[in-house]
């Protein structure tokens, strides 16, 4: 090997470093699709709720990839479908606003289902916004053999092709076995726009935390009556004080809670006999709440009733949507 020179004259340009990026990416794709499961295996914490109940995101929750060359923020849409209350037309007005407004689309397509109607609905939605990037990702693999994949991948591709678009890249992963996460990072940073971190280095998620904090308690209160309740609980958090006089070492957060159902018949439902259900509801959703906010909660849950609130525009505003 030739000797170096250790010095490098003026003249000669700096090597320039790959330029920095940072835009927003959403997952679509049906009820169930793993959306947020792939959400959270990127992002690395549990952010969005994951259910095996579609229609359980209410609220558009953002998880951030921070990375060396670039910064995903994740904007988890509820799934679109075809509406049948005032909330279902609101839940779909809120997707197509935010598909508008992304740098890159993934539509989630699980492997071990045919593409249904459904998928083609929402593909079809996708092929009229034009501008935007669309990665397909066929989620789950873990659960098909190689061929069965293979013949997946070849029916996402040709369901494109009919639709007279190009997917930007067609990507197999499985977030629970961590298999090709990172593949996907590595697809999505490129086609974001060049420009500085949108968020700080420490944020996972930018929804404000008594959001996510609802999200918690409405999960754990859907956990084991979702046939008998299946969208009919809403969650709102009126307030999350330190309380006072407790020493710096000995926080302790009050969190005071309202759990809304439709019908004074879903009441039992939710509170159980001798009001055992609902405790197990705080026992379970306080611990999410503790891990979530590094700190020791008190946690007090009242149910109340707001007739059919998923169809009064008044309550939808009241209750956050």
């Amino acid at each position: 090997m030739g000797a170096m020179s250790a010095a490098t004259s003026p003249s000669q340009p700096e090597p320039q470093a790959t330029p920095h990026r940072a835009g927003f990416a959403c997952f679509v794709g049906r009820p169930n699709a793993g959306k947020s499961t792939l959400t959270n295996a990127l992002v690395g914490t549990k952010v969005a709720i994951t259910s095996n109940r579609p229609q359980t995101t209410r609220h558009t929750v953002r998880g951030i990839v921070h990375r060396p060359d670039a910064q995903l923020v994740l904007v988890d849409t509820p799934g679109l479908h075809k509406p049948r209350t005032l909330l279902g037309e609101r839940l779909n007005d809120v997707v197509r606003t935010t598909w508008a407004e992304v740098d890159v689309i993934g539509f989630c397509l699980p492997a071990d289902q045919k593409l249904g109607p459904g998928d083609r609905f929402i593909a079809g939605e996708l092929a009229g916004i034009k501008k935007t990037p669309k990665i397909a990702i066929v989620t789950k693999t873990d659960l098909v053999d190689s061929q069965q994949l293979a013949e997946q991948l070849i029916a996402v591709d040709r369901l494109g092709k009919e639709l007279g678009f190009e997917w930007a890249e067609i990507v197999p992963v499985s977030a629970t076995g961590g298999d090709r996460v990172a593949l996907l990072a590595d697809l999505l940073a490129p086609l974001l726009p060049e420009g500085p971190a949108l968020y700080p280095e420490g944020d996972l998620t930018d929804e404000p935390e008594q959001v996510m904090v609802a999200e918690l308690i409405r999960e754990a209160a859907l956990e084991g009556v979702r046939d008998e309740l299946p969208h009919s609980i809403a969650v709102v958090v009126e307030e999350m004080l330190p309380r006072e006089d407790r020493p710096a070492d000995k926080p302790l957060l009050d969190i005071h809670a309202n759990l809304y159902i439709e019908r004074p018949s879903q009441k039992g439902i939710i509170i159980g006999p001798k009001g055992k259900r609902l405790k197990e509801v705080g026992t379970k959703s306080r611990k999410h709440i503790e891990a979530l906010l590094g700190t020791p909660v008190f946690l007090d849950l009242h149910v109340k009733v707001a007739k059919d609130w998923q169809r009064d525009p008044r309550q939808l505003r009241k209750l956050g949507f």
